[in-house]
């Protein structure tokens, strides 16, 4: 019976989570509804009282996104000037998780900003928008909150930098992972700038909050290089996302970050190639609406709106209090990188006016939502004036963000370095557009205006690989054609699938890349791989939620996708890709010489894990259901499945192996044959069901005749609300007793049918 009533459970959750959550919860062209309902009347009060003490969570009733509910989930007030126990309004933390083991699409927690300091309300939305283009970022959005039946308000919704951004993004979440984020006071000492104090970490932990179990003597190793030893940075620091980050704060006067008074509002992460990367976080009081700059070692350095339009590419170069700007701006080749950054965001979005166009799109969205939230902290107007009224905050001015924008743009265009001539760079050429594996290809580009001797293409083969810098000549000797002609070569050993490459190339004034976004965006070289036909390889098995199963090498219960060859012939899988998402289908690249044996099976671990022996991907696989993909990385899937919530180890497999339809398994067969009699299959016997949506009265016709038939009706999460047996070949149900919503009509415990109640 146990048996049976898990089978229930997957089921309903597998069809439950197909179809009901179409509406993605960081959809930009929509705005969310989020519904939270307390025990008690006196929630405001309770959280003031846990937010001012022990910054607990707050146990609610439940949750619902759009519509979908979540139990007894925590909610708490976060923030820290944008919090204020007297406001009507403020920002919350959702962890679903809090409480029990849920999520939303995979989203374990939500945080929610109130928009303070921002009388246009799109401050956030704005920025992270624009960032995206450029580096790893939190997706941001907004949310009508509605609290025990009434409109709390409308709020921006932006992803949490948490491990699973971690992990979708740097492929690993279990190194070190730092959030710096710490408005203590503006001296050089408490800053969250990266400046090396000693080698106690309790010297680093009350301004820097360690996100990992461990990490305190990398983190500390890299503060000392960032302090002590920039030649050794670029070997601890993904560099380019550094630049990127800093030239960001800088042109859109974003100082409540590394770049302000508290150098605060970024993590770091480290990933497995031994690189930290910044991200980051909290852009509420960007576009000038945070005027402390900072300076020297004890400063605030507030600004007017004059100095924040007229504020300095080149603000706190020398300035000890903020190394990494240090770093960046002493070394002649990585200002030049800066300034190619900062003038690629400045052309991309201020000169052309793309930020006004974007601006415009995200107030329509929230416009409605906004004009009636009672408890807004601006009014209508001055949403409506966003743009272009400046408004008084406190002690200082938010400038409207046209204001500020439109003249920092004259003022920009008089900086000598953003106007010089940059490098002019041609379409690169290769000798072989379509090269084998282990083959060298020739490399040209036409470039002009720039040095000699500091050009280069930098390449990887894998995007868990940083970029590897390989020098672009113009001597005649390297491939190159003529010497001093303005052609630049080099030739590359292809030593994967795949690769991944942009052009550089500098003057005495600026630098330029090609891809102008690069290294976030990059050009793509395929290699010539024989790829299996589809229906060569399949994905067999996989189990998502491996507790006390099949252990890895370390001995740890992980998750794994199970491959099965449908050939007579041995079939190699280098060349080809695993993935969790279809929007990053080559996540994960197999190996040389990764061999599947005739009508056998091949064994992938989810774990991220770096080890030498096995196969081990850098994703993990989510219980609550998301995407298998086996491609080649680009155009052509060979198999792929979009799975719903998972039982732990309970597995999804093929019966007949390969070419079956999966099916739940409750004996997993980890490497070995699925039709086993562990092996519960879904049969369907031409039941029907209708009504169906119903207003609670539902007729049920069995479809062919047997002594008795059963029906149990279930909730999503499998409790068992109603059971009938029948000699009938067709039955009359009453249900309108139970609510509106989605149940699940399980028929003599081998269909299940998808009833919606809508009365």
């Amino acid at each position: 019976m146990e048996m049976k009533q898990k089978y229930l459970i997957a089921i309903a959750l597998f069809l439950f989570f197909t179809s009901a959550n179409s509406q993605t919860l960081y959809d930009i062209n929509t705005v969310q509804e989020i519904e939270i309902n307390f025990p008690s009347a006196s929630w405001d009060s309770i959280m003031d009282v846990y937010k001012n003490t022990t910054e607990e969570y707050y146990m609610a009733d439940w949750v619902k996104i759009n519509g979908i509910q979540y139990d007894s989930a925590g909610v708490r007030f976060k923030g820290n000037s944008s919090y204020n126990a007297n406001s009507n309004k403020n920002p919350l933390h959702i962890s679903l998780d809090e409480f029990k083991n849920q999520n939303h699409q995979g989203f374990e927690s939500i945080k929610l900003s109130n928009g303070y300091a921002d009388p246009s309300f799109i401050r956030e939305v704005l920025g992270y928008g624009i960032l995206k283009n450029y580096m790893h970022c939190p997706q941001s959005n907004f949310a009508k909150v509605t609290i025990n039946g009434a409109y709390y308000g409308v709020f921006t919704n932006d992803e949490s930098i948490d491990k699973k951004f971690i992990s979708e993004h740097f492929y690993s979440d279990q190194n070190c992972f730092v959030k710096c984020s710490s408005e203590l006071s503006p001296s050089a000492a408490s800053k969250n700038s990266f400046k090396y104090i000693n080698a106690d970490s309790s010297s680093y932990s009350s301004t820097y909050d360690m996100k990992s179990d461990s990490g305190w003597a990398d983190f500390i190793d890299l503060c000392d290089v960032i302090t002590n030893n920039v030649s050794d940075l670029p070997n601890k620091m993904d560099v380019d996302r550094a630049i990127w980050m800093l030239a960001f704060n800088n042109l859109f006067v974003n100082l409540d970050s590394y770049n302000g008074v508290y150098a605060q509002n970024h993590y770091v992460y480290k990933d497995n190639t031994g690189h930290f990367n910044s991200v980051v976080w909290d852009l509420n009081m960007c576009f000038g609406a945070f005027p402390f700059a900072g300076q020297g070692t004890i400063g605030v350095g507030q600004k007017t709106v004059p100095e924040l339009i007229a504020y300095s590419p080149f603000a706190h170069a020398t300035d000890i209090a903020w190394p990494l700007i240090n770093d960046v701006l002493a070394d002649a080749t990585m200002k030049r990188k800066y300034l190619a950054h900062y003038k690629t965001m400045l052309s991309e979005n201020i000169l052309n006016g793309n930020y006004v166009a974007a601006a415009a799109q995200c107030q329509s969205i929230v416009d409605s939502a906004l004009n009636t939230d009672v408890n807004k902290l601006f009014s209508y107007q001055q949403f409506q004036g966003g743009l272009n009224t400046d408004v008084i905050f406190g002690s200082f001015t938010v400038p409207g963000i046209s204001n500020l924008l439109e003249a920092r743009k004259l003022y920009l265009q008089t900086i000598p370095e953003l106007i010089a001539t940059e490098p002019t760079i041609g379409t690169p050429i290769f000798s072989n557009n379509s090269p084998s594996i282990n083959s060298v290809v020739n490399i040209t580009v036409s470039i002009s205006n720039a040095n000699m001797n500091n050009a280069y293409v930098g390449y990887r083969f894998s995007i868990e690989e940083k970029f590897i810098p390989l020098p672009l000549f113009d001597d005649g000797l390297h491939n190159d054609a003529n010497a001093n002609d303005g052609i630049f070569g080099n030739a590359i050993n292809i030593a994967g699938p795949s690769m991944q490459y942009y052009i550089y190339a500098e003057n005495d004034s600026i630098g330029k890349f090609l891809p102008a976004r690069a290294e976030h965006e990059f050009f793509t070289l395929t290699a010539l791989v024989p790829i299996p036909a589809i229906g060569a390889i399949s994905i067999n098995e996989f189990l998502a939620g491996n507790t006390n199963g099949q252990q890895n090498e370390l001995g740890n219960f992980e998750d794994w996708i199970e491959l099965y060859n449908n050939t007579d012939s041995i079939i190699n899988l280098f060349g080809l890709y695993l993935s969790d998402n279809f929007a990053q289908p080559n996540k994960f690249s197999f190996p040389a010489n990764t061999l599947i044996n005739p009508h056998n099976f091949l064994t992938v671990w989810a774990d991220q894990e770096s080890l030498s022996t096995g196969l081990h991907a850098n994703f993990k696989l989510s219980v609550s259901g998301e995407q298998i993909i086996l491609s080649d990385g680009a155009n052509i899937v060979l198999d792929s499945i979009s799975y719903g919530a998972q039982i732990s180890n309970v597995s999804m497999a093929r019966c007949p192996d390969g070419t079956g339809n999966f099916v739940i398994s409750i004996q997993p067969t980890y490497n070995g044959s699925n039709c086993t009699d562990g092996l519960i299959s879904v049969s369907n016997k031409g039941a029907i069901c209708f009504p169906n949506p119903s207003n609670g009265i539902i007729n049920i016709n069995f479809g062919q005749e047997r002594q008795e038939n059963t029906v149990v009706i279930s909730n999503l999460i499998g409790d068992q609300l109603f059971s009938l047996s029948s000699i009938k070949n067709q039955e009359t149900i009453d249900l309108s007793a139970l609510s509106n919503g989605m149940y699940f009509v399980v028929i003599n415990n081998e269909q299940t049918i998808k009833l919606l109640i809508h009365q």
